[in-house]
């Protein structure tokens, strides 16, 4: 097969010169819903350079927490820096994708736009000065099918093959994203059975969550191919670990990283402090943009190495939030790692409320308190007590109450996208309790 080119384009121009160059036969336009989910339709390149002056038309009405039917005309503008090939479609007559901005009719932006409320708070942090740098880890599951959560292989962390068996979709899917200009650092099986990670090179926020989404594209297709299905379900198997989506970051000033100081023990600036700071005390506010599914709080317990404990560490795995030590004293690898987030997040409001929150820590000053080195999950509730330490919600319900509550989240999100996000995440809560399960009918019907 033809070698996929990767694309650098500036400019409406650039990309018009490439769908000629290149005799591509469609372009997608992708944009999400409120959940994170897909949309896409398809552009002939006759109509992209109308596409690019006037945008393209489409009824918002029947995206996932867009507009009302009454108000539904809706506008999507392709960011042209966004351009590149498809990599899992043949190379004969290639098809293209490019990223939107959703606005309304007068072209101003969309406020339930998920690419748009991280551009905001991008924006805020430009204001002080801030680059926001992030580099996500995405685990996933493959399995044989949609229907079924059987795995492949029996192999866990680190395992090689033959225990490892889907090695070699995991390394077609790097190759694939390559293709599409995303930087991969390292792969490997992960610690549960058929459960895999690909860590990806970390970029500035907006452009990390285009590429994220544009992962789980890549890896859904690329199982597809093999006869395979990729899950980013973060628990789809009892007794095993979860995935989760730890997500490392830093603030970057005048090209130089401003969580570093190295007169610091801890080589951490007073600024990375309180954006930890920030992050630990609004953490219950914004789990339910992280953790969105009923299914989140199912990897959200103690035992499973996914980090309940509102809390700090530099070495320790079962606090919140970890200061990675795999190259001390070198400015450029100082980030902090919160390690609650899951890949079925929606990874614009993901990394927004993040940020969000750090930015807050920094603005107010908040103090650090000291970091907890010691296993979390064996502590007692003396323990906590003594060390101040409390636990994310529980579930969905407790979390999305909590966003509901914040202020933070309010003007974060904004008030529309907020108030639709805790809709639904209730309506789903609602839905989920009043189901009854095959736990229960196993456990009650045959003696009550």
């Amino acid at each position: 097969m033809e070698q996929t080119p990767v694309f650098n384009c500036k400019n409406a121009d650039d990309v018009l010169k490439a769908v000629r160059d290149y005799n591509v036969s469609f372009v997608q336009f992708w944009f999400i819903d409120i959940l994170g989910t897909l949309k896409s339709f398809q552009v002939t390149p006759n109509e992209l350079e109308a596409a690019f002056e006037e945008g393209m038309g489409f009824d918002g009405s029947s995206i996932l927490g867009f507009t009302r039917i009454e108000e539904s005309d809706m506008v999507a503008i392709p960011d042209p820096t966004t351009f590149q090939m498809v990599s899992w479609r043949p190379t004969e007559r290639p098809v293209a994708r490019m990223f939107c901005d959703i606005k309304l009719p007068d072209m101003t932006p969309y406020e339930n736009d998920s690419r748009y409320v991280l551009k905001k708070v991008i924006a805020k942090a430009a204001e002080k000065g801030y680059t926001f740098y992030v580099g996500p880890e995405l685990e996933f599951f493959v399995f044989g099918n949609s229907r079924k959560p059987d795995p492949l292989d029996v192999g866990g962390y680190f395992d090689a093959p033959p225990l490892d068996l889907g090695n070699d979709i995991r390394r077609e899917i790097i190759f694939a994203l390559q293709r599409m200009g995303v930087q991969v650092e390292y792969s490997h099986h992960e610690v549960a059975p058929s459960q895999h990670e690909i860590d990806l090179r970390y970029n500035e926020g907006l452009l990390m969550a285009d590429i994220a989404i544009t992962y789980r594209v890549v890896a859904k297709e690329v199982a597809r191919k093999h006869g395979a299905y990729v899950s980013f379900m973060p628990k789809p198997i009892f007794g095993q670990n979860g995935s989760g989506m730890h997500v490392h970051q830093s603030l970057f000033k005048n090209g130089r990283n401003a969580f570093f100081d190295p007169k610091d023990p801890n080589g951490l600036s007073g600024e990375c402090k309180s954006y930890i700071a920030g992050l630990l005390k609004h953490a219950k506010e914004f789990c339910c943009v992280t953790n969105q599914w009923v299914n989140s709080y199912k990897r959200l317990v103690p035992g499973y190495e996914a980090p309940v404990y509102i809390a700090w560490a530099q070495r320790n795995r079962s606090a919140l939030i970890r200061v990675p030590m795999y190259k001390p004293g070198k400015e450029a690898a100082t980030r902090i790692e919160l390690r609650n987030p899951d890949p079925a997040a929606n990874p614009y409001l993901c990394f927004a409320v993040q940020l969000a929150a750090g930015l807050k820590g920094i603005e107010e000053g908040y103090e650090l308190g000291p970091a907890v080195e010691k296993n979390i999950f064996a502590f007692t509730e003396k323990d906590m007590d003594t060390h101040g330490i409390e636990a994310l919600p529980g579930d969905l319900y407790t979390a999305a109450k909590t966003l509901e509550a914040s202020e933070l989240m309010k003007e974060t999100l904004g008030e529309s996208l907020h108030r639709n996000l805790v809709e639904n995440k209730l309506a789903e809560w609602d839905e989920y309790r009043t189901h009854v399960s095959e736990y229960e009918i196993n456990r009650y019907l045959p003696v009550l």
